[in-house]
């Protein structure tokens, strides 16, 4: 047990302004090692799925490879970088995983894209499994369809290619840790957040 100070609650109501500044404050180091916690994961990635050619970090890189030659925005390389790493923890929605992950610090646009990636990446299998590869459509009409669309088509379906030129994991740290060094949203709303 390390001799950091702790609060005097055993129950969030007993807690005084004391109590949760001292939180406040002791949660900075944590959340600014997020982006360290979130590379680790990425790279993990490499004993997920076995079966494709390469595996979902090659397939990270590689999509966000193409996204960045395309000239995607900083923002959108990030989320083409990060938009599988849920597979490790949460394969079942994954889409939904990575979404949550990059929502504090993105734009509204770019999260519903990669929350929407695995539907709309299902027009080019679900059928293969007796499913509707056209499920995407219900969402047609959403600001953010035809740009998921382009996300799947452009990048996403195309990157398990293992004689693709993939960039690697260190050209993208930079751009990775400036789109989380965002100030991010709070989950109270942003409304309820304190000015600093």
């Amino acid at each position: 047990m390390t001799n950091a100070p702790i609060v005097s609650y055993t129950r969030m109501e007993e807690g005084t302004r004391e109590d949760y500044l001292l939180l406040k404050e002791l949660e900075k180091p944590f959340k600014d090692a997020t982006i360290d916690r979130v590379l680790a994961a990425l790279r993990q990635l490499r004993d997920s799925y076995a079966g494709d050619q390469v595996d979902r970090y090659e397939h990270s890189l590689q999509t966000a490879s193409r996204a960045f030659r395309d000239g995607a925005d900083e923002e959108m390389v990030a989320a083409a970088l990060l938009h599988d790493v849920g597979d490790l923890l949460a394969p079942d929605n994954h889409s939904e995983f990575a979404a949550s992950l990059l929502r504090p610090f993105v734009s509204p646009t770019t999260h519903w894209i990669v929350a929407h990636h695995g539907i709309f990446q299902g027009y080019y299998y679900f059928h293969h499994y007796g499913m509707n590869r056209n499920e995407r459509e219900r969402y047609r009409g959403h600001p953010a369809f035809e740009p998921t669309v382009e996300f799947c088509a452009k990048w996403d379906q195309t990157s398990f290619d293992p004689a693709y030129d993939t960039m690697p994991l260190s050209a993208f740290e930079p751009a990775l840790r400036r789109v989380f060094a965002r100030a991010p949203w709070s989950a109270a709303g942003p409304e309820l957040v304190p000015a600093a």
